[in-house]
């Protein structure tokens, strides 16, 4: 396990600071990533930390951009030590969707792939158990 995987998972609350995904159903602990990974320049300390779900963590890969299909243009993808969540997105509790509502928001929906199917039906049932929002 990451050395500083305690001290980030307590100040992420045990959530994906990307999607909010609530660690507890999950039988491993979420990962500890880079914000900006050390292979664009990113350092190895508790300001480029984050807790990431393995679904966030996989697809953001080493990324700092993503697509924004309104604007049609690459966007910088959402920084948890940095940007605030509510500003960035909105969850739709009716469709069980993340929706960006700014470039940021909009570019890491898509690159993260946050509304998959499998992230669907996964909101539905941490719903259901009254672990998200």
């Amino acid at each position: 396990m990451n050395a500083h995987y305690s001290s980030v998972a307590e100040r992420a609350g045990h959530r994906c600071e990307y999607c909010r995904a609530p660690e507890a159903i999950f039988n491993f602990p979420f990962e500890v990533e880079h914000v900006i990974p050390a292979s664009k320049g990113g350092v190895d300390d508790e300001s480029n930390r984050a807790l990431a779900c393995r679904s966030c963590n996989l697809f953001k890969s080493d990324h700092l951009t993503g697509p924004d299909a309104e604007t049609n243009e690459n966007a910088k993808l959402f920084d948890p030590r940095r940007d605030y969540w509510v500003v960035h997105f909105r969850f739709q509790s009716d469709s069980k969707t993340i929706e960006g509502l700014t470039s940021v928001g909009r570019a890491t929906v898509e690159r993260l792939r946050m509304n998959a199917p499998l992230q669907l039906a996964a909101r539905q049932a941490w719903m259901r158990l009254r672990l998200y929002p």
